[in-house]
């Protein structure tokens, strides 16, 4: 993942609701994310880079921006619903909204190290 990129998707964290720990909800929302693998590479969509922004609104509103490898990819309906399911699933979330863009386009510039380092770009 991009360096920009993932400072978008790791900086939002808004004030967490009374009662509940400061990092909490924002771990509860990346761990389902990191859960959500695209069925043809061996990668969860975060450590690919698909994840752009992730917005956590202090009502416990999730909106998260991705993108997939190509606008072409075969999962494209199956991925972004399985990263909504999976964030409606998390006690406490109110709504998700996933939204897809191709805008940056996908490069594999945009993939973490580790996933790098499991695809043997590395």
């Amino acid at each position: 993942m991009s360096e920009e990129l993932k400072n978008t998707a790791e900086s939002s964290n808004p004030t967490p609701p009374e009662g509940q720990p400061a990092d909490s909800m924002r771990d509860k929302v990346l761990n389902a994310i990191k859960s959500v693998y695209d069925p043809e590479i061996p990668v969860d969509v975060y450590e690919l880079g698909l994840i752009y922004e992730i917005n956590i609104y202090p009502v416990n509103n999730v909106y998260v921006l991705m993108t997939l490898t190509s606008p072409a990819c075969p999962s494209a309906e199956q991925i972004p619903g399985e990263v909504e399911q999976k964030l409606k699933a998390i006690e406490g979330i109110n709504d998700v909204q996933v939204e897809l863009t191709f805008d940056p386009p996908y490069s594999q510039d945009m993939m973490s190290e580790a996933a790098k380092l499991e695809l043997g770009f590395l």
